[in-house]
């Protein structure tokens, strides 16, 4: 980078603010999975919307790329630079203000650095929920956070990243700010233009803050680790409590076996829950306002009543006991680290023939390969990981056997982690090409020179 850009970024963040360095710029440049690396100009820390303003402005006259990034926790490669084309890093992590707490109707307005657990904190400090919540959350930011929708493991009862969102404010291509940060919950006035930014990975613009809302925070929770002879019977499960307990379920995790033994390889301090080996599991979570007492004596009922589906089941008797059935959960994608991922999604029913159907075809194209099965059943999310680093090579076979499924079944090849690089080129093959289209017009009118997040989603 020459030395009047570095003044002129200096002028506008501070020197110290400009990291120009390998040392210093290494974690900004290389993803979360060590998938993707390649070098910056340098990384720009601005530390308000305005600074955000002015360094999008000035790269906007200099013809310089943007990669936005927040915690960099993603897996598809998004928060990166190509290395096709002169790139700079813009680090929101400085923006990690909580702007407002309105307790009245339910919303907290934040900047996009502030860390997720963070949020979660300010929410519950003033007697709400901030329903978002995944494995990184003591990393990840907001602003990755809704630049991805990201989904997580209460999806089922609140939604996606989008749906906990009312208002943004969004840096644009050129540098001007777009201030939509309506804390409303009704506003029937054209177009909902910060769903276009939502799930965009920052190729419109930069988010810079954003509306969240809140919700009642439970005053009950129940945990339980239910054994299941098959993906099937836990869809079924799934249906059967529902009519039982209605929105009290805020997670349903599936879990093979295959991902419990590696979790336990892995972590040797974490135990299996129940006292002999079953083929299938599901992690629940139940919430509710009444008493602790009240709420596990409607689970135990429910799951009473399902019966003829789950073999076995461990509720957590206290908090600690809890943290620990969830602490496999979240142990899984570490334990299985380098091999061939898949976060794809189908209909609910459709999740046992999608499991069925790509294990026959793999077993048949790869014999004996191992399969790590898991995710958010409860809204047909799946993470389908396949053998270990040894067939990194085989990726791109690998992901045509499980696309091919997914396209067959009517799902999507990326459910919550985004495109980013990792999927940019195989989405064409199972998008409609008028969907495509669409996008690319509406990259177009927003980002003419095409200098956000370039080399993602499109």
């Amino acid at each position: 980078m020459d030395a009047r850009l570095q003044s002129a970024f200096a002028a506008l963040v501070g020197e110290k603010y400009v990291l120009t360095s390998p040392q210093d710029t290494a974690a900004y440049t290389t993803d979360w999975r060590r998938q993707y690396h390649a070098d910056a100009l340098c990384v720009l820390r601005p530390a308000h919307t305005a600074e955000v303003s002015a360094l999008v402005g000035l790269c906007a006259r200099e013809g310089i790329a943007i990669v936005p990034q927040g915690g960099n926790t993603g897996l598809s490669g998004g928060s990166v630079p190509t290395g096709t084309r002169p790139e700079i890093v813009l680090s929101l992590s400085r923006l990690d203000r909580i702007r407002a707490v309105d307790a009245l109707n339910d919303t907290l307005t934040v900047e996009a650095g502030c860390v997720l657990a963070d949020i979660q904190r300010a929410a519950a400090q003033a007697g709400r929920l901030f329903a978002l919540s995944l494995g990184a959350e003591g990393s990840c930011q907001i602003g990755g956070n809704l630049s991805t929708n990201a989904g997580g493991v209460s999806v089922l009862r609140y939604g996606n990243a989008r749906e906990q969102v009312l208002g943004l404010e969004v840096v644009l291509p050129d540098g001007r700010v777009w201030d939509g940060l309506r804390a409303l919950r009704k506003d029937n006035t054209g177009y909902d233009l910060k769903q276009l930014f939502l799930g965009a990975e920052g190729t419109l613009g930069v988010i810079t803050a954003a509306v969240l809302k809140l919700h009642p925070r439970p005053t009950a929770n129940v945990t339980a680790w239910i054994a299941m002879r098959n993906p099937a019977h836990a869809v079924e499960s799934l249906a059967q409590l529902r009519a039982r307990l209605g929105e009290r379920i805020s997670a349903f995790e599936l879990v093979s076996r295959g991902c419990l033994e590696a979790v336990l390889k892995h972590a040797p301090a974490i135990r299996d829950p129940l006292s002999r080996p079953h083929s299938w599991y599901v992690l629940a979570e139940f919430a509710d306002t009444g008493t602790p007492a009240t709420l596990a004596a409607l689970v135990e009922q429910a799951l009473a009543d399902c019966s003829n589906l789950a073999q076995d089941a461990v509720l957590a008797s206290s908090t600690t006991q809890s943290q620990s059935l969830w602490k496999i959960r979240e142990t899984i994608p570490e334990a299985q680290f380098a091999n061939v991922k898949h976060d794809v999604s189908v209909p609910v029913s459709k999740v046992p023939e999608l499991i069925e159907r790509v294990g026959a075809a793999l077993e048949s194209a790869l014999p004996g390969v191992p399969v790590y099965a898991f995710g958010h059943i409860g809204d047909g999310n799946i993470h389908y990981n396949v053998g270990d680093q040894a067939l990194l090579p085989r990726r791109e076979e690998v992901n045509r056997i499980v696309y091919g499924v997914v396209a067959a079944l009517g799902g999507s090849i990326s459910a919550e982690h985004g495109l980013g690089q990792s999927k940019r080129e195989q989405i064409r093959h199972y998008k409609d090409a008028l969907e495509l289209e669409l996008m690319r017009a509406l990259k177009r009118s927003f980002d003419p020179q095409g200098l956000m997040n370039p080399g993602k989603v499109l």
